[in-house]
């Protein structure tokens, strides 16, 4: 199971250089064709009655465009991340990694937005290549 919480934890560092790095083409590499985003209404909105799909269906090219855009119109300040537990199902074929995230975006007007807390991102092992099917959005945890 070690080698395969070490496949994890190279999809966890790759989603990072993708952000590290502004490159998309990185990022859209770590997803699987039915991946599903669901974000909080905020850091505090544990109860996913709060939450909302922001992005749908994983679309390349949406989810691409979107992350070009801010890319070009935004600074990244800082992504720190740090891999708090990776859990890999018995069989071997499900797998899921916890993540502390601390990302802050400037714009040009000086907005900040920051993405702090934790993150559970899930994956499956498809054609014998590890996919994120889920992630969810940022959340607080006192």
């Amino acid at each position: 199971m070690s080698d395969t919480r070490s496949e994890i934890q190279e999809i966890v560092d790759r989603e990072t250089r993708g952000w590290d790095t502004q490159d998309v083409d990185l990022l859209l590499s770590v997803f699987h064709p039915d991946m599903v985003w669901p974000w909080p209404k905020t850091p505090q909105s544990h109860d996913p009655m709060e939450w909302r799909l922001v992005l749908g269906r994983y679309d390349p090219e949406r989810w691409g465009s979107l992350w070009r855009e801010l890319f070009e119109t935004h600074e990244l300040i800082h992504n720190e991340r740090q891999t708090r537990k990776i859990e890999v199902s018995q069989e071997g074929d499900g797998a899921l990694a916890v993540v502390d995230i601390d990302t802050l975006w400037r714009s040009p007007e000086g907005d900040e937005s920051h993405w702090k807390g934790r993150v559970c991102k899930v994956y499956s092992r498809v054609d014998g290549e590890w996919k994120m099917t889920m992630h969810t959005g940022v959340l607080e945890y006192p």
